[in-house]
């Protein structure tokens, strides 16, 4: 196999202007350096090695597989074609395994060959979440092995019960020999996601110009006007900061108007206050972006500048280094350029735990609002790693057990002094009402994870399972019922300043606890009908979220739209009753329907959400075909 070779020079040699030969999978340079190796023409990395390559790599271990399988058995292998009787909603699923008996066939099992196409439900999560973040396990809770059981009974569908078989798609791809697409025009929204076929890259392409811009040029870069700067600032101590309040906001806006006012000020000489700086505004950039679906060179541009400074921050102490770790994380929920989230996380973690920010005596000779600020840290870091463990199905960096601080106090910054704490008023809510309410709904989360997708509780009796699902269910009901009020009218197009992100964050949660799972694998018709309700829930308060203009569009709630329709469309096709009437009484199709207009919206900025779009729309054709009506 000829040596492969990467289109550009290696980050190292680009950055110290050394001649690099480009071999993958490290250059040369970086070979007799012994330092990790990564490429500018692929930012997308699995450790130190260039997705790309990973993928060549994998693609030619599969075909020598079938290869040796072919030797062995010597006979191609074919599908079985036995009658499947009418479906039963007392299925299961092994979760700890990929399914090797099909679960819908009834009196006898017969073994299932692999689906090796791609065209399924369940490589397009697998795909849409590993790209997604550049690592390759997928836990139960991630909806993989939901997604195969989805893909299972779909059969249901089919006139002759065979294996639900998504169509080709018949559009030809805009790229033929690329991987990432680039703008034609650098201020193009149209562009983005122009292929309807699915590309490896979760996120549109960005040119090479805005990933990694010319020293020269970073260093000419100069602060936004002033308004720019405010409208920036206002938007994410709106959004981002009210998800994550890891920087204290009086301390920062006196900072940065000092730094824009007085170049030669010493805040403006500081590699900390540089990076600090310019990451806000390269978020608040960004998640504006996710929300208008406006191009996101303003943002990149900004992060690249960011990360100019980011080596000479990290030496600025624990606190520091942790601080600036956080501040790439939010920056990576909605554009990916740097290191991927799940290794953020991690790394952001275990400094945490490291420092001791878990444990309670920690704070004991510390000041108040040392206290009080390190505390917000320590649960951003917990809320970032609950959101994305669970979405990936992978294993906390942190445990619930290993927990013993209180969490932070509801007030506002002024009420908080160095030796005490003055209440707040109880008829306005602190600033910190939202994010203490949020952090409530990531322990609850927490516990579904660990209680409801493990499989040390899978051998509790019957009754004991039934207890732990209604005593989240209970949590959840009365984590919706207390949610702050009145909300903070402070941006329109903030998600979380919205009744609705509440409700959509509800329903989600129900049906994550609803579907199939370890606790239990096999629903009764009761829980298939809760799971049917709680889908259709949360896609209708996304699309109101997407109608009044304030629903983020980012990998994340990607993630929940498709398994909210799979969820959806798995409780249809699941309940025992008939399908006609099953598919009228809930109003399957018109949920489905808004299912694909957000998918759609989605697809201006993923690639993959096309393809997804296609496949949800082929179950709609199915559901009318059943309900007697074949036109959509």
């Amino acid at each position: 196999m000829p040596l492969a070779r990467a289109a550009l020079s290696c980050r190292r040699c680009h950055r110290r202007k050394k001649r690099c030969d480009r071999s993958l999978p490290q250059c040369e340079t970086c070979c007799l350096a012994q330092t990790p190796c990564s490429f500018l023409d692929d930012d997308r990395q699995v450790g130190s090695y260039p997705i790309v390559y990973v993928q060549r790599l994998e693609s030619r271990v599969q075909e020598l597989e079938q290869q040796l399988a072919a030797v062995v058995t010597g006979t191609a292998s074919t599908s079985p074609n036995n009658p499947v009787d009418e479906l039963h909603v007392a299925e299961t699923v092994d979760f700890s395994a990929p399914p090797i008996m099909d679960p819908i066939l009834t009196g006898h099992s017969v073994p299932v060959p692999p689906v090796e196409r791609s065209d399924s439900l369940v490589e397009e999560l697998k795909l849409l979440s590993l790209e997604a973040t550049a690592e390759r396990h997928l836990g139960s809770s991630s909806g993989i092995s939901f997604a195969k059981l989805t893909q299972a009974v779909l059969r249901r569908l089919s006139p002759d019960k065979a294996e639900f078989v998504f169509e080709p798609d018949l559009e030809p791809s805009q790229d033929t020999g690329n991987f990432v697409d680039e703008f034609s025009t650098p201020s193009g929204l149209g562009n983005w996601g122009s292929s309807l076929l699915y590309t490896p890259s979760l996120f549109s392409g960005l040119p090479s110009s805005l990933e990694m811009e010319d020293d020269t040029m970073m260093a000419d870069l100069r602060l936004p006007d002033e308004s720019r700067i405010n409208y920036l600032m206002e938007f994410y101590f709106a959004h981002s900061h009210t998800l994550y309040p890891i920087i204290r906001r009086t301390e920062f806006c006196s900072g940065i108007w000092r730094i824009y006012s007085d170049p030669l000020d010493p805040l403006a000489q500081s590699p900390l206050w540089l990076f600090r700086v310019w990451m806000v505004l390269a978020i608040g950039s960004t998640t504006h972006c996710s929300v208008t679906l406006a191009e996101e060179s303003e943002s990149v541009l900004y992060y690249n500048k960011a990360m100019v400074y980011f080596e000479q921050a990290l030496g600025y102490g624990d606190m520091a280094a942790l601080e600036v770790l956080m501040l790439q994380v939010s920056y990576s929920f909605f554009n990916q350029l740097g290191p991927n989230t799940w290794f953020l996380i991690g790394v952001a973690a275990r400094m945490a735990i490291g420092m001791g920010l878990h444990t309670s005596s920690t704070y004991i000779q510390l000041p108040t609002d040392m206290a009080e600020y390190r505390k917000r840290v320590f649960f951003s870091v917990y809320m970032m790693d609950r959101v994305v463990s669970m979405a990936l199905g992978r294993p906390f960096a942190m445990q619930d057990d290993d927990i013993d601080v209180i969490p932070f106090a509801d007030v506002d910054d002024e009420n908080i002094k160095s030796d005490s704490i003055i209440p707040q008023d109880s008829l306005q809510p602190s600033s910190m009402a939202i994010p203490l309410h949020i952090l409530a709904l990531r322990r609850i989360a927490s516990e579904i994870s660990t209680r409801v997708y493990s499989d040390r509780n899978a051998r509790l009796s019957s009754t004991d399972r039934e207890n732990i699902i209604q005593s989240i269910h209970c949590k959840l009901v009365e984590w919706r019922r207390n949610m702050p009020f009145p909300l903070p009218d402070v941006h329109s197009q903030v998600p979380h300043l919205s009744s609705s992100w509440f409700d959509l964050n509800y329903y989600t949660h129900i049906a994550m606890l609803y579907r199939p799972s370890p606790l239990f694998p096999t629903l009764d018709p009761a829980k298939v009908k809760v799971l049917a309700t709680a889908a259709a829930m949360s896609i209708r308060q996304a699309i109101n979220m997407h109608r009044q203009q304030r629903f983020a569009y980012n990998w994340l709630n990607l993630l929940g739209v498709f398994t909210s329709t799979l969820s959806l469309m798995y409780a249809i096709t699941a309940q025992p009753d008939n399908l006609a009437i099953i598919v009228a009484e809930s109003k399957a199709i018109e949920d489905l329907k808004l299912s694909v207009e957000l998918l759609e919206t989605f697809s201006q900025k993923f690639p993959a959400a096309s393809k997804i779009k296609r496949m949800v729309q082929e179950v709609m054709t199915r559901f009318a075909v059943v309900c007697g009506d074949p036109v959509i």
